[in-house]
Order: C-alpha cells, then structure tokens, then sequence
C-alpha cells in the first residue's frame, strides 16, 4: 500500500467511524468506541474534559455526555484531510455537532432548541485506529447560544462558523499530498512573519504577503469571526499581541497538508505572559499561559483565504484566573456562598 493510499484509507475510517461513533448510545457506546480507538488510546481534549487514556474511558468522559444532552446528537464535518507529519499518520477534521439541547451538559443549562457546537481535532492513527486525539469543542460559544454567556462581548463577530466557500473541505476517498506540501509551506511562511514581528510595529510581520485581500479568520467564541488584514488586526491581533507580547511558538503535535488544505496544531501551541491589557477586556495579570489552538486553513490561487481557529479558551480563561463555569452556575442563581 502506498501512502497516499494509506492516507486515504485512514481518512475514511475517522470519517465513517466516528460517525457511527456518535450514532450509538448506551451500551453500544464503549463497543463502538473500541473499533475506532485503540485499547490504550490517549485523549487530549478541552476543558473540562481535559485527558484519559483507553477507548473505554473516552467514550464516557467525552461522547457519553455529548450524547446525552443533545437528544438528536449529529455530527456534521466541514473539513477532513490527512496525511504525514514527523513519520506519524495523521487525520485532522473540523465541523460542528448539532441537535437538540434538552440535558445540562458540564453545568451548561439546555436551551430544549437545535444547537451547534463546532470542534477541531487532530487523530493520529496507528494500524487503522486511533492511537491519539487532541480535541477542542467551543463550549463557550455554547455558553452564548444558551443564553448565560460569562466574559465580555467579543470584537469579531459571533456566530456559527461556515464551512469552505469552495464547499470541497470533505472528500474522504481523496488526498492530494502534492499540493498540500504546497499549502503547508505557504502556511509556514506566514508563521515565520507572525516571528518576525519587531514588537513595536504590526507592519513588521508583512502579513500582505500570504492572505487574500478579503481574508476570512474564524475565531472562537470570545474572539469572533474578522474579514481581511484591517478587520483582523482591529478586532484580533492588536488586542492579543498587546495582552502576550512575549508570545511563543511551542509544542506543535503535528502539521500536515493535503490539497488546499492545511492544519497546524499544538498543546500547547503558544506559550506568553499576560502582559498587557484589552485581550477578552481583562486587565493583564501577569500570568504565565499555554494555548490549545488548532488552525485550520483553505489556500486559494498561493494565498490563505480562510482560517478557522479552535481555541480551547475556557482553559485559557482559567489560567487567567477566571473560572468560567463558576460564572456560569451564578448566572443561574447558584452562586458561591464560602470563600473555601
């Protein structure tokens, strides 16, 4: 088998499996689990889930809980590519989960009406399963649609995020690892700008060099969705480079490529101090963080076009000293009482 056709084959088993996956309930739900994790696969995954290691254990620690509280649970992907990054197989994936939200889901009250809740994840696959995950679902922005949202209001604008203008983010029965080199190396020149950044002036990155004019960035809820290289700066990266002007690079679990389409990820992936004032409308604290982001990109003509961003900003928020689901329980009237 070559690896293209090994690429394709795992592509197709995350695809089809993990639909299947989020189909079952009950006791089907850890039997299902096994045929698409291995017996000692590990989960990194969003707060508060955060990490277990077994199939057994991610069935229940994430999908059991997604299954029960949305009644019609459905997951719906809007990208899926694979392939390679430092020898390791890889399938990343990016869409929503969708249904109906009749049952608290970790503190969050339902709304009893249809909810989407977008995720990105990153598998790496070992002999047709998966050996390990790395996961971030926007619970935050579930936090907005049920109506108890915790932090300030985000400068982009808030809202489901759209799959591809191109609509070709899933073709499970293709890899094309030609063109996604081609992808992934433009994604790494812009990240070799966003380093050469001289920390008095934006312009130093020379970001005009890698996106399209009118650029769509999807950022998490808190962040928000901004169009084009003005849009972006004003509503994201200002803000964010003034809060973490020591900000990073670290950890990346993988980067891989596949036709117009490119993924890069870390756990974390930036590392900074707080610094400075305006990110999320905090006042700095001072505080050492560690980002879980994923970025997912569509390139279009040898420019980015589209970025689709998880952020795990629930557990950045805690880092920063701001439990978000103690705000969440007093928003529905069960707030602390002790100072334990």
């Amino acid at each position: 088998m070559t690896r293209t056709e090994a690429h394709n084959r795992n592509k197709r088993c995350v695809h089809r499996r993990l639909q299947a996956l989020c189909r079952a309930s009950g006791d089907d739900l850890e039997d299902s689990a096994g045929t698409v994790y291995a017996d000692d696969a590990r989960l990194f995954a969003f707060h508060p889930v955060n990490e277990c290691t077994g199939a057994a254990a991610i069935a229940n620690s994430l999908w059991r809980p997604l299954r029960f509280a949305l009644s019609d649970f459905q997951r719906r992907d809007s990208i899926l590519i694979a392939g390679e990054s430092d020898g390791r197989d890889l399938v990343a994936v990016m869409g929503h989960f969708q249904g109906t939200f009749a049952r608290p889901l970790f503190d969050i009250p339902p709304t009893h009406g249809v909810v989407h809740i977008r995720y990105g994840e990153v598998h790496r696959l070992v002999n047709g399963r998966i050996s390990v995950t790395w996961m971030i679902a926007d619970l935050l922005d579930l936090m907005r649609q049920a109506g108890c949202y915790p932090i300030a209001p985000a400068l982009g604008a808030e809202g489901r995020w759209p799959g591809p203008a191109t609509q070709d983010g899933v073709l499970p029965d293709v890899v094309d690892p030609a063109r996604g080199a081609e992808s992934l190396r433009l994604v790494r020149l812009m990240h070799a700008g966003l380093l050469r950044f001289d920390g008095k002036r934006i312009e130093s990155m020379d970001h005009e060099r890698y996106w399209t004019p009118d650029f769509l960035w999807y950022g998490p809820s808190g962040i928000g969705t901004t169009r084009g290289l003005r849009g972006f700066r004003a509503h994201h990266q200002i803000p964010f480079l003034r809060a973490f002007p020591d900000r990073r690079v670290e950890h990346h679990f993988g980067q891989l490529g596949d036709g117009n389409y490119a993924v890069t990820g870390g756990w974390p992936s930036v590392v900074a101090t707080h610094l400075g004032p305006g990110f999320l409308a905090m006042p700095a604290t001072g505080r050492s963080v560690g980002m879980r982001v994923m970025d997912f990109y569509r390139v279009e003509d040898g420019l980015i076009a589209e970025n689709w961003v998880p952020i795990d900003m629930i557990d950045l928020l805690g880092q920063m000293g701001v439990d978000v689901f103690e705000r969440v329980r007093h928003l529905q009237g069960r707030p602390r009482m002790s100072l334990g």
